[in-house]
């Protein structure tokens, strides 16, 4: 099973919504712990994933030789890929 880590942007973004975003968005982590590939999508000429969670996008950096699911940022969708 995959951890789970934040990076200090992330962290911040996630305090910064309401109660109920930040459990939609916890809880879209916690199903992808398992199996993260079939849940995430590449985003284009990048290393990175991104993963959907209601209006919300995740930005990742899935790292399978420490089993580790690193959340880079995490915003609304009409302003995460800017």
């Amino acid at each position: 099973m995959y951890e789970i880590e934040f990076s200090k942007t992330a962290e911040k973004q996630l305090y910064k919504l309401d109660r109920e975003a930040q459990s939609r968005i916890i809880s879209t982590l916690e199903r992808i712990r398992i199996r993260p590939y079939p849940f995430v999508k590449r985003l284009v000429d990048s290393q990175y994933f991104r993963l959907r969670a209601g209006d919300y996008r995740i930005i990742l950096d899935i790292q399978d030789n420490k089993l580790l699911i690193f959340v880079i940022e995490l915003d609304h969708r009409k302003s995460i890929y800017k």
